[in-house]
């Protein structure tokens, strides 16, 4: 049965191994920055760090594909959906080897990726909480300020809930942080299901199934093959967390977060820990392939076949959309179009193309805008709506959207073909 390990994942792609040992700030990013998109996992040992790290395990459709075991964006995104919908349960083991970490947080990858960010940084951690009754695995940033203490960004979400029910009746709220698991659980922990399911159950489904075990003090379950394991309280303490550099390549501003208090740290030096680059393509496939399947479901239920969903890299995976559907009625462009902005309310612009444009060649794209767009008629515009804080153009979220309608008329002429050359690809 899977144990949830990046190394098991790892089997499957070469690996370029870097050679020395690199520095917390920017040296780490600058390797990973440099690597991305090109094929290969690749590995380093971080200065201070008890074990190897590895990025871009999913920097490619290819990996994340892999990672869930599907060959095209219709199984990938159906299988997800699936699995929100239908978790299968984990399978509680025996402990692995664990070792304490003396030097605590300091001896996991915290990295300083770009030059104004307030300090080291977890960029993939896990973190496992479960009270009344409710558990939850979410991915949040760390910001490190020594070696039992960070700083949490938690945006109002599921974990930010526990945490708020904690909090009333006075308590911390115990938490389990693990940094380096398989990338099936990275998806899950990014996929926000309705509050109530359990993202490692949804990993199980993804995976066929899935090992855990009790975590060493507050028994919350831990993918087997998990590389660190962090044990502590979420308090009500709260310091400033940022500048960080997010998803959409801009400086998130400075809040007041929760603290992170660290009872101990263990790792499992067989395995590998692992940093994710902000605002990489590791991160922009991680954060908007879940909207992915959120959009795709969604326009699926207004247009007959919704073909490619594409959340740009440019935005972060997460502001700018490309769709392409069957058309068979004027009008389906603009439902389509009304559907994206219903299921990712982050979404900024939209554009609907026919089956005859790849999403994934931003060339053929701007062609069809080109040949198939009318600003009078083609263009939707929605104002004083809200977006995302993550827009430094939006005024606190709030935010003017535009869809772009760049289907063909039906039954339109040759007028409109693409010109095609018989045997080139």
């Amino acid at each position: 049965m899977p144990r949830g390990s990046i190394s098991e994942f790892m089997v499957h792609f070469d690996v370029d191994r870097i050679p020395g040992v690199l520095s917390r700030e920017f040296e780490v990013a600058r390797v990973i920055a440099r690597s991305q998109g090109r094929g290969p996992i690749v590995a380093f040992r971080v200065e201070g760090c008890l074990q190897d790290s590895v990025s871009n395990i999913v920097d490619t459709r290819l990996k994340l594909y892999k990672a869930i075991d599907v060959s095209s964006d219709y199984e990938a995104y159906s299988k997800l959906f699936e699995a929100m919908s239908k978790q299968s349960k984990i399978s509680i083991v025996g402990a692995p080897k664990l070792s304490i970490a003396e030097r605590g947080l300091l001896s996991l990858p915290a990295v300083r990726f770009y030059e104004k960010e307030a300090g080291l940084y977890f960029s993939s951690a896990v973190f496992i909480a479960c009270f009344d009754g409710v558990c939850n695995a979410s991915i949040h940033r760390v910001l490190v300020k020594d070696e039992n203490t960070g700083v949490v960004r938690i945006v109002p979400r599921h974990l930010w809930e526990l945490y708020l029910r904690a909090r009333s009746r006075g308590a911390n709220l115990p938490v389990t942080v693990l940094i380096g698991v398989h990338p099936a659980i990275l998806i899950s922990a990014a996929s926000s299901p309705r509050f109530g399911v359990f993202e490692l159950e949804v990993a199980s489904s993804l995976l066929g199934g899935l090992e855990a075990y009790e975590s060493p003090i507050h028994k919350n379950p831990v993918p087997y093959g998990a590389a660190a394991v962090i044990e502590g309280w979420l308090t009500g303490e709260m310091l400033e967390e940022g500048p960080y550099l997010d998803v959409i390549g801009t400086y998130d501003r400075v809040r007041l977060q929760p603290v992170l208090r660290v009872e101990s740290v263990y790792v499992n030096k067989d395995e590998y820990t692992h940093v994710i680059l902000s605002g990489g393509l590791e991160s922009s496939l991680l954060i908007g392939f879940l909207r992915e399947v959120a959009i795709w479901e969604s326009v699926s239920r207004v247009v007959p076949k919704v073909y490619k969903v594409r959340l740009t890299p440019a935005s972060g995976g997460w502001l700018h959309a490309v769709i392409s559907i069957d058309k068979r009625h004027e009008g389906d462009g603009k439902n389509a179009i009304l559907a994206a902005f219903a299921a990712h309310p982050s979404l900024k612009h939209v554009v609907v193309v026919n089956s005859d444009i790849d999403p994934d060649d931003l060339g053929q794209v701007e062609w069809a805008i080109a040949t198939r767009f009318q600003a009078d008629k083609d263009l939707i515009i929605i104002r004083n709506v809200r977006g995302s804080t993550l827009d430094p153009s939006s005024k606190d979220g709030l935010t003017a959207k535009m869809g772009l309608d760049a289907t063909k008329p039906i039954n339109a002429g040759l007028e409109f073909e693409r010109g095609r050359i018989p045997g080139l690809e």
